[in-house]
Formats: structure tokens, C-alpha cells, sequence
């Protein structure tokens, strides 16, 4: 399909004007169908993406701006794909970049300090969710309309789960005149102190109007970067040019944590901390989209040859019981099932199953990633159950926002510590699926410890373990 203004985006969005566009992808105002609210759709073209390897970056971005709600970054709401394009629909945020501000002249300090306040808040929040931007710089900061920052792109970040053994990242990426000397230097980095020196560039860009290390020549800039080697002109408050010298100090050991960050007395004015409400197996219907948008509504090679039989596909299903998930009600300790489309039971069937976008290993053959179960116990039940578990073989367990809970092992397997999801769903009041997926960690590890560990101990809450079913009515009926 054609992207272009008028256009009817999924039967969900009315395609607007143009507004800009990257490497891959064309930005498009957009009007929800339903509520009239404004967003910005992204259009990626998957074609180009595969072509180029980068379908692992978006997967990334994906995960990563599910995981980061925050007053200060732009939100996601949905994914959707057709046979060749790649649909974000995105918070539509008015006033443009902050670079615009800045590249008319040097900001107040007032003015200054309440941007930097905004994103250092935002990039805190991320770091807490295991997030590291890893771009940040004022063309990726955008003003809302009553002037409000909101940290945005973050196809170039990393998870957590990307650090090697080393507990570091070795991806050298960002913009050079932002990017910290420990990037450069290809050793390895901590994201977290990474990120704080981009800030303290902003935040020098944001009262000066120009940049702290700059050279025409990048390898003179590189070496100014290396040392530090920055002075700040004389209208700098003197709190604030010794706040830049321990946020831009070339020894990450040695530069300021966030957390030390946020306590001093020139950041503390006027400063009001958002609290954002700490959500236990956060699940809403716009996650599943994104959860499921590649996975029923693309058509990669092996699949279905054209979207009707998709559209078809949905149509039988159009009776069947409502597949819930997991979103907070008022207590953490009380789940509350969200009603989901019907489509999304699909999921469980091999015979539909369209995730090769997203899949390495489609393949039948081999050891298995992924596991599930039924049972007929609640959702305390059922996490109840993990996390004995998990105590029982020395797990961690972390509930995350995104609707999951993790078991995150201590032992150092072939391919470093295992990590496995385990996902809750409800079909009806009184039935649930679980379904368990290796996130790190050896696959045959992974394999046995289900097997020999994992099974056996959940045994007092499950009903039937995928396959089993179907082979005892096979049996039954002989």
C-alpha cells in the first residue's frame, strides 16, 4: 500500500501530512480513526531493513519503547505490518525538536535547567528499566506544546541483556560530538555512564549554543573528547561549570552517577520529581498489538501469499472466546485480565503462526526455545509457583512491566546465565496459558533445566503442557 495523505492505515488511522523522513522510514501525521487523537505514524520500509540487516534494530526499539513509559518520552502505542511496510504509530509531539530552540541562540538558565531536569529524569527512568539511549542529543528531544520535553528515537539503544560478560557494551554507535571517550576507545562501556556524558554535552550545548568539543578535523575532536578537554565561557554559572566537570569526566570510573546527579543543589531548583506508578504484570491491548502485529499481519516468504487469506484466517475466528492478558488494578497484588482481540489466540497455533520477521529459528527440528503449559489456577497461583521455583534452583525472579515474569539464573552456563519469560494469559476465567521462552542463556540448558527441573516442580498447577493433550485424546480414542 501506498502510504500517502488520505489514506486509511488499517482500517485505524487517517494518513496526514508528510513530516519527515530517515534512512528507512517516512514520518506522517495521523488521526486514530476511533478517538480523533493526533499521532505520528512511522513507515519503515521492511524490504530495505531486511536488505541491510537492521530488522534486529527494530525488534530492539520495539522492546525497548514498550518497556520505557514516562512522561518524558515519547510513547508508542502500536505496531502494525503489512506484506512490505512496517507501521509505528507513535504520541505526536507538536513543538518540534529542541534543536530548533537552540540553534537560534543559548537558552536562559532557567530555561536550560528545566530541559536538563526533564531529561535527566527521562534517562534515569530508562536506566531503571535496563534501557540505555545511546543517542542522546537535542535533535532527539522534542517539545510538546506547552513546552514540555520528551526524549525520542531510540533505534540505537540497548537492553540490558546486551552487555557482554564483561557487564559491559562494546557496540561503538551515537553521535560523534555527543558520544563519551570510553565509546570511542572500543574497550567496552557502561551504558548508564555513557548516556550521563551525552547529557552533560546537551546541557552544555543548551546554555552555550555550540559544542564543548569541537574540531573540523574528527580525529582532533576525538582526542579533545579523550581528554576532556573542554572550557565553558565566562556566563556559565560557576555551579554549573563545576557540575559539567564531573559529568564530563573522561574516566567513567570516576564521573557522576545519575543518582549523585539528581542531588545537587544547582539540579535541585525548582526540580519536581515525577513519580510514574510502579506497574507488577502491566499487560494492555496495545502491547499485545505490538506483541502480535508482525506475527499475524505480516507475510514473510513460506507463509501466506497474500493478506486476504490472513484477512480470511481472521474471520473464522471471529466467534471464538476472547484471549486475555494481564493488566494492574489498584492493589500490585490483584490482576486484572484486559479483553483482547479473539485473532490473538492464533499465537498457539503452529498452523498460523507468521513470526518469521522476528524469528532466527523457525525450524521444527532441534532443541525447542519456547514452552507452554495450561492450567486452571489464578495468576497469584501461577507466579506464586515461579517464584518458588525459583528459589528452590537459585533464580532470580523480576516481574516485569511489560506483562512477564523472569527467572534469571546465577550460574554461568555455555552461553553465559540462563534467562527465561514466562508469560500469562487468560483464555477464560478459569484457564490460563503460560507460556515459557529462553531469553539468554544455552538452548539445550535451557531444555534440560525445563525438563528435569522445571516440569516436575510445577506439576501441582498444570493441567497440560503443550502436545500432551492431543496425544492422550490420540490415545484415548485408539
Amino acid at each position: 500500500m501506498e502510504t500517502k495523505k488520505g489514506t486509511i492505515l488499517m482500517q485505524r488511522y487517517e494518513i496526514g501530512r508528510f513530516l519527515g523522513q530517515g534512512t528507512f522510514a517516512k514520518v506522517y501525521h495521523g488521526r486514530n480513526l476511533k478517538t480523533s487523537q493526533s499521532v505520528a505514524v512511522k513507515v519503515i520500509d521492511k524490504e530495505q531493513v531486511m536488505k541491510v540487516g537492521l530488522i534486529d534494530q527494530i525488534k530492539r526499539e520495539i522492546s525497548v519503547m514498550r518497556l520505557v513509559k514516562h512522561p518524558n518520552v515519547v510513547q508508542l502505542y502500536e505496531v502494525m505490518a503489512s506484506k512490505s511496510k512496517i507501521y509505528f504509530a507513535m504520541e505526536y509531539v507538536r513543538g518540534g525538536e529542541l534543536f530548533n530552540k537552540v540553534s537560534k541562540g543559548r537558552l536562559k538558565e532557567e530555561a536550560a535547567r528545566k530541559y536538563f531536569q526533564q531529561l535527566v529524569a527521562a534517562v534515569d527512568f530508562c536506566h531503571s528499566r535496563g534501557v540505555y539511549h545511546r543517542d542522546l542529543k537535542p535533535e532527539n528531544l522534542l517539545l510538546d506544546e506547552t513546552g514540555n520535553l520528551k526524549v525520542t528515537d531510540f533505534g540505537l539503544s540497548a537492553l540490558c541483556e546486551s552487555r557482554r560478560q564483561d557487564g559491559l557494551l562494546h557496540t561503538t554507535c551515537g553521535t560523534p560530538a555527543y558520544v563519551a571517550p570510553e565509546v570511542i576507545n572500543k574497550k567496552g562501556y557502561d551504558g548508564e555512564k555513557a548516556d550521563i556524558w551525552s547529557c552533560g554535552v546537551i546541557l552544555f550545548v543548551l546554555l552555550a549554543a555550540y559544542l564543548p568539543f569541537h574540531d573540523n578535523n574528527l580525529m582532533e575532536m576525538y582526542k579533545k573528547i579523550s581528554k576532556g578537554d573542554f572550557k565553558c565561557p565566562q556566563w556559565f554559572p560557576p555551579e554549573v561549570k563545576k557540575l559539567l566537570s564531573k559529568i564530563l569526566d573522561p574516566n567513567p570510573s570516576t564521573r557522576i552517577s545519575l543518582a549523585k546527579l539528581m542531588e545537587n543543589p544547582w539540579f535541585q531548583k525548582g526540580f519536581k520529581k515525577i513519580e510514574v506508578p510502579k506497574t507488577i504484570l502491566t499487560r494492555s491491548k496495545s502491547i499485545i498489538d505490538i506483541d502480535n502485529a508482525i506475527k499475524f499481519m505480516d507475510t514473510p516468504t513460506g507463509s501466506y501469499n497474500n493478506l486476504k487469506e490472513l484477512d480470511d484466517a481472521k474471520a473464522s475466528l471471529s466467534n471464538s472466546p476472547s484471549y486475555s492478558s494481564f493488566s494492574p488494578s489498584s492493589s500490585s497484588d490483584t490482576l486484572k485480565p484486559t479483553s483482547m482481540n479473539a485473532f490473538d489466540i492464533i499465537s498457539l497455533s503452529q498452523g498460523f503462526n507468521l513470526s518469521g520477521l522476528f524469528e532466527d529459528d523457525t525450524g521444527n527440528s532441534g532443541p525447542k526455545r519456547e514452552a507452554r503449559f495450561t492450567t486452571k489456577k489464578p495468576p497469584s497461583a501461577i507466579v506464586s509457583k515461579l517464584e518458588e521455583v525459583a528459589e528452590m534452583e537459585r533464580f532470580g525472579v523480576m516481574k516485569t512491566v511489560d506483562g512477564t515474569v523472569r527467572l534469571q539464573g546465577s550460574k554461568e552456563g555455555r552461553k553465559g546465565q540462563l534467562a527465561i519469560d514466562a508469560e500469562i494469559f487468560e483464555v477464560a476465567p478459569s484457564f490460563h496459558v503460560v507460556e515459557m521462552k529462553k531469553l539468554s542463556g544455552d538452548t539445550l540448558e535451557y531444555n534440560n533445566f525445563c525438563n528435569q527441573d522445571l516440569r516436575p516442580s510445577l506439576k501441582d498447577i498444570v493441567w497440560t503442557w503443550e502436545g500432551e493433550q492431543q496425544q492422550d485424546d490420540e490415545q484415548h480414542n485408539n
